[in-house]
């Protein structure tokens, strides 16, 4: 089965191709398309715009489409910036850490979570997959790291006294919220997989019948 990935973030892209692949599920690179539609994340929740981004690219292209959405929520700013994460301000990843880090200056509560929400929506399918996982962690005082992208060198998942910028994609890839989201929406799509296995037996013996 082929599914195109509804987002133009590499890095997110990377991650997910390679679980899928053993699966029989060639993930597409949504660049490598003509059709670019564009998707305005006006959900108020990371189900919502995932399902949003996912039921664009599956009507454009018709073939089926996963969206993720995610977010980094810190208790001690209400949750913020949550669903903005990615667009809290304008700007490089390392301008929205600064925003944050400036935020939580003399904050001694520095719990935090990241959210990530995958959904993937088929063209003849009602029913769409979406799975939510989260990561619980702290905000570090200051960056550390070089790998991974986003917020991740400002945050330490619980257990451990790095961020995930300097536990690199060994850890990372087994215990972030997306790592834990891929999973569950990969179990999710192994029965439909196997529904469009049969069916696409079936209609073969059809047309070698006729």
């Amino acid at each position: 089965m082929k599914i195109v990935f509804a987002s133009r973030n590499k890095n997110k892209y990377r991650e997910m191709r390679d679980v899928f692949a053993p699966m029989g599920v060639e993930l597409l690179y949504s660049l490598d398309f003509d059709i670019q539609p564009e998707v305005d994340e006006t959900g108020n929740s990371y189900e919502e715009n995932s399902l949003l981004k996912a039921r664009a690219w599956s009507m454009s292209l018709g073939i089926p489409a996963l969206a993720d959405d995610s977010g980094l929520e810190v208790l001690a700013l209400g949750g913020a910036p949550g669903i903005h994460s990615a667009r809290i301000v304008p700007g490089t990843d390392q301008d929205r850490m600064n925003w944050l880090l400036l935020k939580m200056e003399n904050i001694k509560d520095r719990r935090a979570r990241f959210v990530s929400c995958i959904a993937i929506v088929f063209p003849d399918r009602e029913k769409p997959l979406v799975y939510e996982a989260r990561c619980s962690g702290t905000i570090a005082l200051k960056p550390a790291g070089l790998s991974g992208f986003g917020y991740d060198p400002i945050f330490m998942p619980d257990g451990y006294d790095k961020t995930f910028s300097e536990l690199g994609d060994h850890i990372k890839t087994k215990i972030s919220h997306r790592a834990l989201a891929i999973k569950g929406i990969a179990e999710m799509l192994v029965p439909v997989l196997q529904y469009y296995a049969v069916r696409t037996m079936e209609n073969s013996r059809s047309v070698q019948e006729q």
